[in-house]
């Protein structure tokens, strides 16, 4: 982690936790109560200029903030748990369990998870829960084929082997000596796995699907497009929350792709790069010549 993409993202990441955290008492004004006029431009007293009821926008952001990232990260986590016991139990018995789970996961990864996503939040209707559930039940699948891939190499190992012949049970050895190992894996999934989710929560309340009295930055974005923001002109009432969400996005796939590094030494081998590669001497020329 000592590496500028990794401090770098850790440093999104904690801005937008903090800010979450506190946006109740950071919030300029009121989310609910009008404090400009219509589509009032960026101001001193309004940064970020007000959307189409005359609320202030850093407001809604700082606010809407909170609650997608809340969401987010909720349904990322119960993405990586459902994910992590499935690639446990197929990488770890095999045979017929595995057959059976890597056949449902083959399902879920073959249908395009947004499609699914739509219909499932569509037919469960807008709420906030049913976005969380909907994201983290439709998400483990890329979770759960690489931690089947990484429990079927420990299983493999000397020290596994040997608890085996000792006579350790099924769950004594996945709680002593599979988890543990898990561990910095199932971390850089979970960060990878948010950036999914904050994704997948944005498009499905720009799309109305999410509660239409949360305020997110998805709503946030489906409010001012819905009424007439960019054919106003108003870019300040989208693109804030917009620009949010590619920070966010990108802070955790900085942290995710620096854990991986670490995790895969291979990852940061560059094998055509200018530093490690250089062409061979001609035979009888330069140091073959003497």
């Amino acid at each position: 982690m000592k590496r500028p993409p990794a401090l770098v993202g850790l440093a999104v990441i904690s801005v937008f936790l903090v800010v979450s955290v506190f946006s109740p008492v950071l919030k300029p004004y009121s989310t609910s109560i009008p404090s400009c006029p219509v589509f009032d431009p960026p101001s001193g007293s309004h940064p970020l200029g007000c959307d189409d009821g005359g609320v202030d926008v850093l407001s809604l952001v700082l606010q809407g903030g909170q609650v997608s990232m809340f969401v987010g990260f909720t349904a990322a986590v119960i993405a990586i748990v459902i994910g992590t016991v499935v690639g446990v139990l197929s990488g770890y018995f095999g045979g017929w369990v595995d057959s059976v789970l890597m056949r449902v996961t083959d399902y879920f990864m073959v249908v395009p998870q947004i499609v699914l996503m739509i219909v499932v939040a569509a037919v469960w209707g807008p709420s906030l829960t049913h976005v969380i559930m909907v994201i983290g039940l439709l998400m483990w699948t890329s979770t759960a084929r690489v931690i089947r891939a990484q429990v079927k190499s420990l299983r493999e190992r000397v020290y596994v082997r040997r608890a085996v012949s000792i006579g350790a049970s099924h769950t004594r050895i996945i709680a002593t000596h599979i988890l543990p190992q898990l561990g910095p894996l199932v971390i850089a999934n979970t960060v990878l796995a948010i950036t999914l989710a904050v994704f997948n929560e944005t498009a499905l309340a720009f799309l109305g699907l999410s509660d239409p009295t949360a305020v997110t930055w998805g709503t946030i974005m489906e409010h001012a497009f819905e009424r007439g923001a960019i054919s106003t002109g108003a870019w300040w009432a989208i693109v804030p929350a917009g620009l949010c969400v590619a920070a966010l996005i990108v802070g955790c796939y900085l942290v995710g792709n620096s854990i991986e590094d670490g995790l895969n030494p291979r990852l940061r081998s560059s094998y055509l790069s200018t530093s490690s590669w250089r062409m061979r001497p001609l035979v009888g020329r330069g140091g073959d010549a003497l």
